[in-house]
């Protein structure tokens, strides 16, 4: 199932080809489903409980010989690794922590690959949303922070996260591209008309 329509895709593009009439910066969108697919996670957390399962069961009155515990052990490395990796079960046992350094990375990842740091006068920005993460990062090229400080980023960023946790992921992208076209028109005008990079967000 996409996560955005065709309309709403269309729609995002609009939008950013209306702020890059007013401004030299080049703004490309990124949607990602997820940013990983985690599946070290249920393995790791399988073989812990694998692991210790031996020594709980000394704790109880039952008594098993070691082959019967090496079967035990199997069974349940391979019952939790397959439990734990359904969906509804992984988004729950994936630290935070996890969640956002993956996020991040694909975002890095994605400003290079699409070549925001290769425009010029350096007026590349990405804003890149990852949904399962409910990840959201505006990222700037050098052109653009040497007159926009981070701060001004961050606050769109709070605001456009909190839409993406509430499902409202297009009215959070068109939201943000208004927001970040308001300041890049005003920092970054435009001088020449220029169309370096693709308006056609990128679906992950």
């Amino acid at each position: 199932m996409a996560i955005l329509t065709e309309s709403e895709v269309q729609q995002v593009a609009a939008a950013i080809d209306k702020v890059e009439q007013s401004t030299d910066a080049e703004l490309v969108t990124v949607l990602a489903h997820q940013a990983d697919d985690y599946h070290y996670i249920p393995t790791l957390w399988a073989a812990l409980l694998a692991m210790v399962s031996p020594g709980i069961i000394l704790l109880t009155p039952f008594w098993l010989g070691v082959s019967e515990l090496l079967v035990l052990q199997a069974a349940i490395f391979i019952i939790f690794a397959l439990v734990l990796r359904l969906p509804f079960v992984l988004r729950y046992i994936i630290p935070r922590r996890v969640k956002i350094w993956r996020a991040s990375n694909l975002a890095r990842r994605q400003f290079l690959d699409n070549n925001l740091h290769h425009t010029v006068g350096d007026s590349g920005l990405l804003i890149f949303v990852s949904e399962t993460e409910h990840y959201v990062e505006i990222i700037a090229d050098r052109g653009i922070s040497k007159v926009v400080n981070d701060a001004v980023f961050e606050a769109i960023v709070a605001e456009f996260t909190q839409k993406v946790k509430d499902g409202q992921t297009l009215d959070g992208f068109l939201y943000a591209v208004e927001a970040c076209g308001a300041i890049l028109i005003e920092h970054v005008p435009v001088t020449s008309q220029k169309n370096e990079l693709p308006n056609r967000m990128i679906l992950l």
